[in-house]
Formats: structure tokens, sequence, C-alpha cells
């Protein structure tokens, strides 16, 4: 990384990512943050439950409504919602952020990671995959596509985006305000950077701007 000086735009640092940054943490993370939680439930084909955090992780479209999050290695998700075609998004609350992070731990494709973060399940409506019961809310999704990432030269990377349709939407009551969603109410913990920050959704964050006509 070199520094870029006599710009009127002041001092720059200036990388390539192919040769490294030389920072003490990747800042490409951290720019591109925050960034909602990808709370990832899914089955197993042989019913063994599973729970995992992304943080690559968003919505992509309107109607239908199609989420979508990016996972860095083939693992258990991917392989669950490959076999099953269905998952549920699980919205990370402030006092549920222990629990996700205790969810992202790299075990044994046995192991329930609902009880390893002591969760309890609720059952969903549409697909056969559970919700994180206290969540404030909950997309059941069947899976539309899976995308492996290329480089721009055409090599393929091992990241693997998985989209889905949003088929039910569960909301609790407690985070409807005045008959809307309330994004604040819910408390939503969003993935920064660095090796472990987070952010809270908080009212003296919020500014509001009217599109133009």
């Amino acid at each position: 990384m070199t520094a870029q000086k006599g710009t009127d735009l002041g001092v720059f640092r200036y990388y390539e990512p192919r040769d490294g940054h030389d920072l003490a943490h990747d800042p490409l993370n951290a720019i591109v943050a925050p960034r909602p939680i990808g709370w990832i439930s899914s089955l197993s084909s042989g019913g063994v439950r599973n729970l995992a955090p992304y943080s690559f992780f968003n919505l992509f479209n309107y109607v239908p409504p199609i989420i979508g999050f990016c996972s860095i290695g083939p693992k258990d998700s991917i392989a669950n919602i490959e076999a099953t075609g269905e998952f549920v998004w699980n919205l990370v609350s402030r006092d549920l952020a222990e629990a996700m992070n205790a969810s992202s731990a790299s075990v044994a494709p046995e192991v329930d990671e609902f009880d390893l973060a002591g969760l309890a399940a609720a059952p969903s409506r549409l697909v056969a995959a559970p919700r994180v019961a206290a969540s404030p809310v909950q997309f059941e999704c069947r899976h539309s596509q899976t995308l492996q990432l290329t480089s721009a030269a055409g090599d393929p990377v091992e990241a693997w985006v998985v989209f889905g349709e949003v088929v039910g939407v569960h909301i609790a009551e407690e985070a409807i305000v005045d008959e809307a969603f309330s994004t604040l109410a819910a408390r939503g913990v969003m993935r920064g950077g660095g090796w472990g920050d987070y952010f809270e959704v908080t009212a003296d964050a919020l500014f509001r701007m009217k599109r133009p006509g």
C-alpha cells in the first residue's frame, strides 16, 4: 500500500487487492458496512437443523421478494438448501447478538446450532426449515438459484451466492409502530469490519430524505 500526496483531495492510501493491503484488517468489509446479517436456518436432507450467520447478505428484488447471501466456501447451509430447496432468514436483534455469534462456530454437520447457541426454534408455515423463535422477523424462503462467483478473468471463486424467494413473513407485534414496521423497534444488528465490529440501529443515527419526484 502506498500513500498518494499532492492532490486536491488530500492524502489517500492506494493498494491493489492482488498485492495485499498491509493494514491490520482487510478494509473492504469495513468500507462496505454496516451490512445486515443473513442468519440462515435450514434442514439437512436427514432432518438435522442448521443455523449460520452470513455477513454478505441483502434484499435484491421487491416482486417477487428475493433475498440472497454469499457463502465463502461450500458450507452446510449450501448443501442443505440445495437438497431441500428451502431456508429461513432470521433478523438478528441486539439481544440475540451473542447467540448469533455462538452459531457461527465451525462444527460438524451433525451438530445442531440451535442447541449449540441455546436457542428455541419455531415451526414455519410454508417450509420445513425452522425459525429462530426469539427473532423479531423471519422470512420463509424457497430456493430460486445459486451462482458460483467468478473473477474478471472468468476463473471460478470459492464463493456461492444463494438466492431465495420470500414466501412467508413473520413480524413480531412489538416491531410494528403506527401500523408500519419500525427498524428502530426491531433493534437490528449489522456487521462492520475488523475482527468483530457490529452496529445496532439507534435513533440518533436516523435522518430522512425525500427522493426527488
